[in-house]
């Protein structure tokens, strides 16, 4: 097993109000995220003995895990312990990653119906030693023929883990021999990548899609309120491909990856081909913020 990180082969991983090794780390076949990726997520990134928005996550676990009608929810301080003892056990205070799942929990017979779950949720905190997930210097990316959910079908504000969705832009990517894959709306208009917000600069105003066929993600809210409060023009409105294909700069934004500048899409060079400048420093600005809005470890 050829691991990005050696270190990860030694991780403790939480499941259920216990830490366990990697390879003794499971849930059972009746799970509801087994049967029918019945589950919620966050992911959490740690800033040397900080969680960033460790508050904006669970309750964004909450308001998920209470939209799909999950039973028992474990309350905020529940998840914010084992979210600690987890980090602690692994000596984690910088660089990591955490990946949260709460799940419909075990089904007392398979089958989809939440009737079969009587048993409360699954809680499982996995941390992992991990750097964004992109490069700073940037990435390249396509349209994906996959449209992102329409809240019609599927609200985007559930951060479930039914990731189909996203997978199939993902695969598209993959084909193409790119880093992410721009997803759209069934309206035509920019939602989001497989995996993170997105924005463009134009005349150095910042603007991003509204967050209806996108999630609202805690990163991009840390953008709109660093420009807010550094007095850069942001706003939130429908962007077309056209807008992205002729912007000055454009970046895409989201805890595993950060702020990672996009360099060209659908073959077009965007602004300079490289990292621009409004680019670079709300980089700069976002982990300042992450960090100091962060929530302190308690060990």
């Amino acid at each position: 097993m050829n691991l990005p990180d050696p270190r990860n082969a030694e991780i403790l991983i939480y499941v259920d109000g216990k830490l366990w090794p990697r390879a003794q780390a499971k849930v059972s076949v009746f799970d509801s995220v087994v049967q029918g990726g019945d589950a919620v997520w966050e992911g959490l990134r740690v800033y040397d003995g900080r969680v960033a928005d460790l508050g904006g996550h669970l309750e964004r676990l909450h308001n998920s895990a209470k939209t799909l009608a999950f039973a028992e929810i474990p309350t905020s301080d529940t998840v914010r312990a084992a979210i600690f003892e987890t980090l602690e056990a692994n000596g984690m205070r910088d660089n990591a990653h955490v990946r949260l799942t709460l799940t419909r929990g075990e089904k007392i017979t398979s089958g989809m119906n939440p009737k079969f779950n009587q048993l409360g949720c699954t809680l499982i905190v996995l941390a992992e030693w991990k750097p964004p997930v992109y490069s700073d210097h940037g990435i390249s990316v396509i349209t994906a023929s996959t449209r992102r959910n329409t809240p019609e079908c599927l609200d985007s504000k559930i951060h479930h883990n039914n990731l189909l969705n996203n997978i199939l832009a993902t695969i598209e990517a993959n084909v193409a021999g790119v880093d992410a894959a721009v997803m759209l709306d069934v309206n035509g208009f920019i939602s989001e990548t497989n995996d993170t917000n997105i924005f463009i600069v134009k005349n150095a105003q910042v603007m991003t899609p509204h967050a209806d066929a996108c999630l609202p993600g805690l990163t991009r809210r840390m953008i709109l309120q660093i420009c807010h409060d550094e007095g850069i023009p942001a706003l939130e409105r429908n962007l077309s491909l056209t807008e992205l294909y002729t912007a000055d700069e454009a970046f895409t934004s989201g805890t595993m990856g950060e702020l990672t500048p996009i360099l060209s899409a659908d073959g077009r060079v965007i602004g300079e081909g490289v990292a621009g400048i409004v680019t670079m420093r709300l980089q700069k600005l976002h982990r300042s913020f992450a960090y100091k809005h962060g929530e302190p470890l308690p060990f």
